[in-house]
């Protein structure tokens, strides 16, 4: 897999986003699935908050110092965490 990371985001409409990567591509991405659980909480609750969406020194997307969503999920569109950890519950 080619390490690929965020350039510049911008807030489209909702939970929309524009992404550029550092491998020249860019596309529009609902981060809605992947805003679950505590530490999203107040980014979902906030249209402000959501909207404060930056690119991160670790060059992905994030808000504040200790939110953010890992480029190669982004960019590679993989199951949020939170999604695999229910199949594994439903699986059993």
């Amino acid at each position: 897999m080619e390490l690929v990371r965020v350039k510049d985001v911008k807030p489209v409409s909702g939970f929309v986003v524009h992404v550029w990567f550092s491998n020249g591509t860019d596309r529009h991405i609902d981060l809605e699935k992947y805003l679950h659980g505590g530490v999203f909480e107040e980014i979902r609750s906030s249209p402000e908050v959501f909207r404060s969406i930056r690119v991160t020194e670790g060059r992905t997307i994030g808000w504040g110092e200790n939110v953010d969503i890992d480029p190669d999920t982004l960019y590679y569109e993989l199951t949020p965490a939170w999604a695999e950890e229910s199949e594994l519950e439903l699986a059993k």
